[in-house]
């Protein structure tokens, strides 16, 4: 990690520091000497989806949707 940046000197090159960042370098902005916030890259966010992971590692009934017996739904409701 890169020394500590001046926030007045952050502020005047905010976009460079940015840009920094993005390329996976942190970044510590300093008040009065004393470090107090980072500029950190946030990476690509969501994986890739893969459908059909648990196909055949479990099953669902076929009365799932079927309506709850009423002494169930009773104790639910209150």
């Amino acid at each position: 990690m890169a020394a500590p940046i001046n926030l007045y000197e952050a502020k005047t090159q905010l976009s460079k520091l940015v840009d920094e960042a993005a390329a996976g370098h942190d970044v510590v902005i300093a008040r009065h000497g004393k470090p107090v916030a980072r500029i950190t890259h946030l990476g690509s966010g969501k994986g890739a989806v893969r459908f059909g992971l648990l196909k055949g590692r479990f099953k669902v009934r076929k009365d799932f949707d079927d309506p709850l017996p009423a002494g169930i739904l009773e104790s639910f409701e209150g």
